[in-house]
């Protein structure tokens, strides 16, 4: 009995290893970019896209937007078995260079027409499940949750750092350039997979029924999930930049005056929910209060943008709630997934998980360019209201899952 404690506690007092955290840190950042692909475009894409030929249809830019999305979602199962068939550097290298191209292709684009078919194939690139399933090949299982929790970080601070960035960089470089450099950093990665990430033992693939992963009722929670934050936050970023070009009176190339410090007060105030839910094993309350505030996010959104004149202060209000909500959100997701999926059924469920956020973007790209375009900007966040309700409604009756030092017995039951 004292034999099984002590051994069992080992692992609690061992932290990752100098390779698990170089595995960990560059996969996550090369996670990130792929983001990045999106995010760094969202806050300009919509306004430049309307100068081109083309942009007088908010439904083609909503299209145009959404697309990196649907290609991502064609993509993920796929490339996973790929990578499993072929092994994770190949796959990933292969999807950065289709990534690079579509970069280049957008860069150059002329027309709204050359833009979708640009994002089309920066999306081909579907890499994420790809680099989890790596994360999990070069990870121990008591370490792998805090893996997939640096994965989740990235794409938060990517996001945060892109909202700040873009329009800086837009009016410095232009779109062109915007999409130009995406593609140069994505070549980068290219060399930072090859050389930096260390090399996983080759792992032998599992038949797994992908049956039993879709029916599981608290991964299917967290899939509905990441679908609705994602298709929302695309959706609302269609609206926002030219809802403070018209209220606050900035032009877009000024909107990092307004990013930059809701941005860095954001974090500061996800962090002490993040810390409290992982050390106390309160993650569902905290869980279910980030998507609470999501939801008054929306309804927020939706009474200003049905005024006349809205408020200048209440629209940086409430996006300071929503990067709030959203950071807490998409930090948490990744790492409930990789703890609740069975553990002969964690590249599966990741690849199911990563579909369904690619979904989202681009059912945010296309539902919110046709609701701007037919209905007008505040059904964009009804819509999105809508949705996170049922989000909401659906979490409220999840498993909490005990804190991570707690026994393995009681991470199963």
């Amino acid at each position: 009995m004292s034999h099984d404690t002590s051994s069992s506690a080992q692992p609690e007092k061992t932290g990752m290893s100098r390779a698990e955290v170089r595995a960990s840190v560059s996969l996550a950042s090369i996670f990130s970019l792929r983001m990045l692909g999106l995010f760094l475009v969202l806050p300009v894409f919509a306004v430049h896209a309307h100068s081109l030929p083309g942009g007088d249809s908010d439904t083609l830019v909503g299209i145009a937007l959404g697309i990196y999305g649907l290609a991502q979602a064609c993509g993920q199962i796929p490339y996973g078995i790929a990578s499993d068939r072929y092994g994770r550097k190949r796959i990933i290298v292969i999807g950065l260079l289709l990534f690079a191209l579509g970069s280049f292709v957008a860069a150059g684009a002329q027309s709204v027409m050359w833009l979708l078919v640009g994002r089309a194939l920066q999306g081909s690139g579907a890499i994420s499940a790809a680099i989890t399933a790596f994360i999990a090949d070069s990870t121990r299982e008591e370490h792998r949750t805090k893996a997939m929790a640096m994965v989740g970080a990235s794409i938060g601070v990517t996001f945060a750092v892109s909202m700040v960035a873009s329009p800086l960089l837009y009016r410095a470089i232009g779109m062109g350039g915007i999409f130009g450099l995406t593609g140069v950093l994505s070549l980068l990665a290219i060399a930072v997979v090859v050389w930096a990430v260390p090399a996983a033992p080759m792992v032998q693939a599992r038949r797994v029924s992908l049956r039993e992963v879709l029916r599981q009722t608290e991964l299917l929670r967290l899939n509905w999930g990441v679908f609705t934050l994602h298709l929302t936050q695309v959706a609302m970023f269609l609206v926002v930049p030219a809802a403070l070009v018209q209220t606050a009176g900035l032009p877009l190339g000024e909107h990092w005056k307004i990013y930059l410090p809701v941005v860095l007060a954001s974090f500061v105030l996800m962090l002490p929910p993040i810390i409290v839910a992982e050390k106390y094993g309160r993650m569902k309350p905290v869980f279910v209060g980030a998507i609470s505030l999501m939801l008054l996010v929306q309804v927020g959104f939706w009474l200003v943008l049905s005024r006349p004149l809205g408020s200048v202060w209440m629209l940086v209000t409430l996006l300071f709630l929503f990067f709030v909500a959203f950071n807490i959100l998409e930090a948490a997701q990744p790492s409930l997934v990789s703890r609740i999926a069975p553990p002969a059924a964690k590249g599966a469920a990741l690849g199911v998980y990563n579909t369904l956020q690619a979904l989202g973007l681009s059912c945010g790209g296309a539902l919110g360019g046709w609701l701007q375009q037919h209905v007008g900007n505040s059904a964009v966040f009804l819509l999105s209201a809508v949705l996170t309700l049922t989000w909401l409604i659906i979490a409220a009756n999840m498993k909490n899952l005990p804190r991570r030092s707690a026994p393995a017995a009681g991470a199963t039951a």
